[in-house]
């Protein structure tokens, strides 16, 4: 069975750059998150020995979801008013040539979120009879685990894989319901409001009793208490919209075709691009 490894590599940027202690490279800038992502790219191969991997990067131009919701993300700091020291995405273009110097497929994705693409190569080949791990701390790709959609938690060889159980054991439904539920209770990392007085174990009852939005909707005169009916009956227009911001669909298309993602059989140490910078 073919294996595709898809990586989330903004969430992996973040994680190594504040994660990690700082690391100076020769002519003193920060280089952390290149140290970071060289030996994640190591273990992770190792870990999991996919046929298949691919690396992926949003850009600024992401898609029309602030259009759609401005206060969408707006809680994210703006990093282009930091320093550049301070700034994670100075380190980028080492990353780029560190993962060209590995062999390791990447794309920066424009006009949609890295999100939606990994949604689209994950239901695609899942359909077609691939195992596809997720790599990244993302909640959001837990609307798509099934038999064979994983979501790995990287912490190195004590990483996590995320199952329909684990999912079911944290938030009281299972995958093919977490969607509906993020759109109940809302998300506060990416500034999206939920529907007012519905937390986690409310909005898992209203799901497994109904099975739908659509249906709790459908049955909202039946709802108590008349607090929480209230709340849902005026919400209509603000679930409609938190829908169209966390379903991931699979609609998006793929920088590369599925088979050309190879993945190196090993990661070998010493590139030349840590030489560069001094570290090894």
């Amino acid at each position: 069975m073919s294996h595709l490894l898809l990586i989330d590599g903004h969430n992996l940027l973040f994680k190594m750059f504040y994660g990690m202690p700082e690391i100076f490279g020769r002519d003193g800038q920060k280089v952390q998150a290149v140290v970071g992502f060289a030996g994640a790219m190591r273990k992770v191969v190792s870990l999991c020995r996919p046929s298949h991997m691919l690396v992926l990067f949003d850009s600024e131009d992401c898609g029309d979801r602030r259009t759609d919701c401005p206060e969408y993300k707006a809680n994210r700091p703006d990093y282009s008013a930091m320093a550049p020291e301070d700034c994670p995405f100075t380190q980028l273009p080492y990353i780029y040539r560190l993962l060209q110097e590995m062999h390791i497929p990447y794309a920066e994705i424009h006009g949609c979120e890295v999100d939606d693409v990994i949604a689209a190569y994950a239901l695609r080949c899942s359909a077609e009879g691939w195992y596809v791990n997720i790599m990244s701390t993302d909640r959001d790709y837990y609307q798509l685990i099934r038999d064979n959609i994983s979501v790995l938690l990287y912490h190195g060889f004590d990483s996590v894989s995320v199952t329909a159980e684990t999912v079911f054991a944290k938030y009281g439904v299972y995958p093919d319901r977490f969607a509906d539920h993020k759109c109940l209770v809302g998300d506060k990392s990416d500034n999206i409001t939920g529907v007012a007085g519905i937390g986690n174990k409310r909005a898992a009852s209203l799901l497994n009793q109904y099975g739908s939005l659509e249906e709790i909707l459908a049955h909202v005169e039946a709802i108590t208490p008349p607090k929480i009916r209230e709340a849902l009956r005026d919400s209509g227009a603000l679930l409609a919209r938190n829908r169209r911001l966390i379903l991931l669909d699979g609609s998006a298309p793929l920088p590369y075709e599925p088979d050309t993602l190879a993945a190196p059989r090993f990661v070998h140490d010493g590139q030349p691009i840590l030489q560069e910078l001094g570290v090894q």
